[in-house]
């Protein structure tokens, strides 16, 4: 499993209309063969991060690639962001309880 955590903060006029994108992106990455999840959160200090799971690197770069969300990183590089950092990370171990 290929993970990857992007932590963001979003200029403060801009964020309803990034919320719009971000859910036309979910739902573009949930057709993508091998997407798992996709979890979004925003801590109290107005930093967002997403989780997002891929079965595989494969996957995981179909998604990076796609032209739409070329697109969408190029206008948020332009657009949305203050700052933003991605982290791509594989899966080393999972624990789960209770028991699945």
């Amino acid at each position: 499993m290929v993970i990857t955590v992007f932590r963001a903060r979003v200029r403060p006029e801009l964020q309803e209309e990034y919320v719009e994108w971000v859910a036309r992106m979910r739902a573009l990455a949930a057709k993508i063969p091998g997407f798992i999840s996709h979890k979004g959160f925003r801590a109290d200090d107005g930093e967002r991060v997403s989780i997002v799971e891929f079965e595989s690197e494969e996957a995981q770069r179909a998604w990076r690639m796609h032209p739409e969300h070329v697109a969408a990183q190029i206008k948020g590089r332009k657009e949305f962001y203050e700052e933003y950092r991605i982290q791509v990370c594989v899966l080393q171990r999972e624990s789960v309880y209770p028991k699945r």
